[in-house]
């Protein structure tokens, strides 16, 4: 691990030059790319540079032993021994962490999809319960979210909505929420009090901008055609509605909640990215895949993730055997212990591929 980490310190030493380049700062793209090689390495070299005045320390300290001390001062030296060994022991626990390879994406902001799936109207009715969940630990997290397209059922559900949740470190926490939902509950329209269930499939993807994926316009057609929402008057009579086609991939987005053709045409382009960018990423994680399962990381939206229970008030994750009871604090968006539990397994996952 030293060997490693002498080597980012030197690295870091390297990439504070170039950044004040002027050569390196004409190309815009490069500079970006290696301003943030810096600032993911700067925590862990401020923590390395701390260890080893630390270890400096407690060389000393020790080579102060087996000096002549009076009793008084051999006591206060073993206890700063004491608490150097703890506190290197410590540091070096931290910098196992900071050296688990970073998910490049984790500071960014994300769009999170969520499609109602089996169960009919009720499917639709959960979908809308996710989307307030989310958008409620949005709200307790101080970020921001904005609804980029949506499908009502009219009966207070979604048959699809996507959204742009905007805040630092927004992916890190909401990337392992990617999969199918379960509800089991007795609908509001069941007289005989039987429990249905049904399920939603959530997508998280992280916003990109043009440094990590580039599309060729030409590569996109845009269709726009009058949209058929509730948006008032101005709504079904002008062409507002867009829909691109990524010709390579046969990706197709439409937006048309807002009145706006342009502002349409920018969301949906900002959808249409963010799912080239993911179907990028999925073949790159599948060959990963291939050589090592992930409990919680695998990302398949096929798989069922996490069961919401009324009747007993529960909510199971299924991938690391979590249960919490409190149901209705959950679907308000206090979602914080299900989500550190899982950051928290993949890190310990992470760790034990970093040593082993």
């Amino acid at each position: 691990m030293l060997d490693k980490l002498e080597f980012l310190e030197k690295r870091y030493a390297e990439l504070n030059e170039k950044i004040s380049d002027p050569e390196v700062m004409a190309d815009m793209k490069e500079w970006q790319k290696l301003v943030k090689e810096h600032s993911d390495l700067e925590g862990i070299v401020t923590k390395y540079r701390e260890l080893k005045e630390a270890n400096g320390q407690l060389s000393d300290a020790k080579e102060m032993l087996k000096e002549k001390l009076d009793d008084d001062f051999k006591e206060m030296v073993k206890l700063e021994l004491d608490e150097l060994t703890e506190r290197v022991e410590k540091l070096e626990e931290d910098l196992k962490l900071l050296l688990i390879p970073k998910d490049p994406n984790d500071d960014k902001n994300v769009i999170v999809e969520i499609r109602a799936g089996a169960g009919g109207d009720e499917a639709g009715i959960f979908a809308g319960n996710l989307f307030r969940m989310y958008a409620r630990f949005a709200e307790r997290q101080g970020w921001k979210y904005e609804v980029m397209s949506s499908s009502d059922q009219g009966i207070g559900g979604f048959k699809e909505v996507i959204f742009l949740i905007k805040g630092n470190g927004a992916y890190s926490k909401l990337k392992f929420e990617s999969g199918v939902h379960r509800v089991q509950r007795v609908p509001d329209t069941e007289s005989s009090g039987r429990i249905h269930t049904s399920t939603a499939t959530v997508a998280v993807l992280p916003e990109v901008d043009d440094v990590d994926v580039d599309v060729n316009p030409a590569d996109v057609r845009v269709d726009v055609y009058r949209s058929s929402g509730n948006g008032g008057q101005s709504v079904n009579t002008t062409d507002s509605a867009v829909r691109l086609t990524h010709v390579p991939t046969g990706i197709v987005v439409a937006c048309q909640d807002e009145k706006s053709q342009l502002k349409n045409k920018d969301k949906a382009f900002k959808i249409l990215k963010a799912r080239i960018y993911d179907k990028m990423m999925e073949a790159q994680n599948a060959e990963i895949a291939q050589e090592r399962k992930s409990q919680v990381g695998t990302g398949d939206r096929s798989a069922k993730i996490r069961t919401y229970n009324f009747p007993q008030g529960r909510i199971t994750d299924h991938r690391i055997n979590l249960t919490v009871y409190k149901l209705d604090a959950f679907l308000d968006g206090d979602i914080t212990e299900m989500v550190e539990s899982l950051i928290t397994t993949h890190q310990a996952e992470k760790l034990q591929e970093v040593q082993g």
